[in-house]
């Protein structure tokens, strides 16, 4: 798979994945980046496929509220009830950015949650109050939001959760920190000064979040990390998981970004994440599958 959307700029650029099957096809939210020389910022584009690897560009998400003019973008996607529910992050307010909640019946067109934006942290010794990368996911009778955000200097960016019963409607008075701390910070030399885009999926009881280790073409590559309770993780690997192609190859800038998606239908699992050669200059979504033996991951060839 090599998917890109140039509608914005005129060249390939689209980054940070998130697919989901809903009525019988996998639709994939990304993010796009701000059109030149006009008002706005980064958007949330959807293209559709019924193989997970040829990719169609349907629609794009409108900025429809005044949280929004700045920007929004890093999609992240879960089917409830009939309807796809999206999160995603208003961009471009530095540590005031925070994590938003809308829904749709059809999975292009959606509501806003009227309590938007639904959670971010209180600055505090640990967090300057920044969410972004938001990834939610059902476990244990609740739902856990996944998120990152920064240190009180704005210089590290590391993963925090937040918690609601598992009835809720996603607004924000539901959602309180599951652990008012760093769930998994920068602590590996490939890791750089960021762990962020964590990506949740459950094995045999436990979780497993493939995350992002270092800054955008440090290069960025895919770490995994385990958890029994969703709370407290451990690393799996010390060495990316889906490490940045060599000199040359179309990934050597990074492979970043990772969403692990789960297609229970068909009982395999799927990477996708970001990559580029250019230090950023195009950016492209690929995909790899992923098998599973003694409760770890491993890329398939």
């Amino acid at each position: 798979m090599m998917f890109a959307d140039s509608s914005r700029l005129g060249r390939p650029f689209s980054k940070d994945p998130h697919v989901v099957k809903f009525e019988g096809r996998y639709l994939m939210y990304f993010s796009v980046p701000p059109v030149p020389d006009q008002a706005g910022g980064w958007g949330i584009a959807i293209a559709e496929s019924d193989d997970l690897i040829h990719w169609e560009r349907i629609g794009e998400i409108a900025a429809t509220e005044e949280y929004e003019k700045n920007g929004f973008c890093a999609p992240g996607a879960l089917v409830k009830d009939g309807k796809v529910h999206l999160f995603y992050q208003t961009y471009g307010n530095g540590a005031k950015d925070a994590i938003c909640h809308a829904y749709s019946t059809d999975g292009i067109h959606f509501t806003r949650n009227a309590t938007n934006p639904i959670f971010a942290p209180h600055a505090n010794d640990w967090s300057n109050g920044r969410a972004i990368d938001a990834e939610v996911y059902s476990f244990k009778d609740h739902y856990f939001l996944y998120f990152a955000t920064r240190d009180p200097k704005g210089e590290i960016q590391m993963q925090g959760v937040a918690k609601a019963d598992a009835n809720t409607d996603f607004s924000r008075e539901d959602w309180t920190l599951a652990k008012d701390a760093s769930i998994l910070k920068p602590e590996l030399e490939w890791e750089g000064k960021c762990v962020e885009g964590a990506s949740i999926i459950e094995r045999k009881g436990k979780l497993y979040m493939f995350y992002a280790g270092s800054y955008n073409n440090a290069p960025q590559q895919v770490g995994v990390a385990v958890s029994k309770d969703g709370v407290n993780w451990k690393r799996v690997f010390d060495r990316p998981f889906l490490a940045n192609g060599k000199p040359g190859e179309w990934n050597s800038s990074e492979s970043g970004h990772p969403h692990i998606f789960d297609d229970k239908d068909i009982g395999k699992s799927f990477l996708f994440y970001q990559g580029n050669d250019d230090q950023g200059h195009t950016w492209w979504l690929s995909n790899v599958e992923v098998g599973w033996k003694k409760g770890k991951p491993y890329l398939k060839e």
